[in-house]
């Protein structure tokens, strides 16, 4: 049976403790113990949202199932300060970009910083994607219409990129074909502070990032990730949560588009008080990143039920999937993939609905295995589900083989620069928690500069994510480039 979802948009997947309590309350009032999370940093209620029963229906905008338009706006807010970053773009100037929208848009926008990982950078119809040049930003456009992403001539300054955003959406009518057009219309239309492009967007390859347990922010503070992997956040938790989060003056709560919650700024005074929490709820925060790394649908349990046949096909041959991301979509649903490497699920055939045959699927893959790339490659098709485990650990190993090498840019000037960087040959993982220590990179929290091998850390060093020993340190051997 179809489940349908009443959404409610949570601008740049961030809210307050309080905003996040009030949620929770209506999806008790309309009847559900639970909210889910989506995609797109908004909250998912299994109900019909009744406005009446809903104190607040003025602050928050609810919309009902399938209705269309009214999207969500994607942010990288909830890497700000966890995160590599570009050095001017704080938490602040996300919020301020998030304020100058008064509606939900009905295109979907992001707003993202290129030097993180964890928020897809090109999933929307408009991609403002910092630049280096403080408060600018690139524009990606691909409208719906469109077959292309292409390059807005120009960067957009912060202070006016919700006027821009409503300005190309009052322009949909004249359905543009080019983004030349939108940018003359927009020139002659607006009185814009833009900046002329003066060198192409640069997106630097970083591994994906461990997004879950309690880990240091500096010396002082602490971020906790908390995943579920079915996406059925309980109401009755979060509530605690929310309380505990004003106890510890808390003031923001992010969304992930992993469909998980972080909380940052949690003071080391507080530190004991969180991990008391969570422990005596009995609440894991110590999933490995094979199980981390999925995108799968909402309330979907064959998805759900793949997932875990995989993930423990990976476990059981002691595969490392460390860098890749996985995503399972119904072939016949068009989505705007952002992982590595895409299960689909194949629709069987119109004549065959009433008779049982086996599920099968197609694989593909990222162009350089990297998803900010958009252009994706089919493996296979139509293989069995008992064939998926082998060929996904096949996969596995051409990421890695191919890890570090210089691969052919897209011809098309209009796309995006991607930079690759060799990963070091010494990549150590943690036993205990599977958080890796890559000596290119070094460790941030611990005030480790890149370059320095694990070998010469200190004998003192601990796990950033768990705070293990530097013996619990195993080297994985399968993770270097030839």
């Amino acid at each position: 049976m179809e489940k349908t979802f009443s959404r409610i948009i949570i601008k740049g997947g961030v809210l307050s403790p309080a905003e996040l309590r009030e949620i929770v309350e209506l999806a008790e009032a309309c009847g559900s113990n639970s909210i889910s999370l989506g995609s797109r940093q908004d909250v998912l209620i299994t109900k019909i949202i009744d406005p009446e029963n809903f104190s607040q229906e003025d602050k928050y905008q609810i919309i009902q199932p399938k209705t269309l338009g009214a999207e969500n706006i994607v942010s990288s807010y909830v890497a700000a300060d966890i995160f590599p970053a570009t050095p001017w773009l704080t938490g602040d100037r996300y919020l301020y970009v998030l304020e100058q929208f008064r509606n939900p848009p009905n295109l979907k926008v992001n707003i993202t910083d290129p030097k993180q990982r964890l928020v897809p950078l090109f999933t929307g119809h408009l991609n403002f994607i910092a630049s280096a040049h403080q408060d600018y930003w690139f524009l990606y456009i691909r409208l719906p219409q469109w077959k292309k992403m292409q390059v807005y001539p120009a960067l957009i300054y912060t202070w006016d990129v919700g006027e821009v955003v409503y300005a190309i959406e009052e322009l949909l009518k004249e359905e543009p074909e080019e983004v030349d057009m939108i940018f003359n219309i927009l020139s002659d239309a607006l009185e814009t502070n833009n900046r002329t492009i003066d060198k192409p967007l640069e997106i630097p390859y970083r591994p994906f990032p461990y997004y879950e347990g309690m880990n240091k922010i500096g010396m002082d503070n602490y971020w906790l990730g908390l995943y579920w992997r079915n996406n059925k956040y309980y109401t009755s938790f979060l509530k605690d949560m929310c309380d505990l989060c004003a106890a510890s003056k808390i003031g923001k709560i992010s969304i992930t588009p992993w469909k998980s919650l972080i909380i940052k700024g949690i003071p080391n005074n507080s530190k004991l008080e969180w991990e008391k929490f969570l422990g005596k709820r009995g609440i894991n925060v110590r999933h490995s990143m094979l199980e981390l790394n999925w995108h799968i649908p909402v309330d979907n349990e064959d998805a759900l039920e793949l997932k875990k046949y995989l993930v423990s096909n990976f476990d059981q041959n002691d595969i490392s999937t460390y860098g890749l991301t996985f995503g399972i979509f119904d072939s016949v649903v068009k989505s705007n993939y952002f992982t590595t490497v895409v299960i689909e699920k194949n629709q069987a055939p119109q004549g065959l609905k009433e008779i049982k045959i086996r599920d099968t699927y197609n694989l593909l893959y990222a162009q350089n295995f990297d998803p900010n790339s958009r252009d994706y490659i089919m493996h296979v098709q139509d293989v069995d589900k008992v064939e998926l485990p082998g060929l996904l650990i096949e996969l596995s190993k051409m990421y890695f083989d191919q890890l570090g090498q210089e691969e052919e840019k897209p011809g098309n000037k209009s796309e995006p620069e991607h930079r690759k960087e060799n990963l070091s040959k010494e990549i150590w993982q943690c036993k205990a928690c599977l958080s890796i220590y890559d000596a290119e990179y070094g460790d941030i929290t611990n005030e480790i500069a890149p370059g320095k091998s694990f070998e010469n850390l200190p004998e003192t060093y601990s796990c950033p994510l768990c705070e293990a020993s530097k013996s619990e340190f195993s080297k994985k051997t399968e993770q270097q480039v030839g």
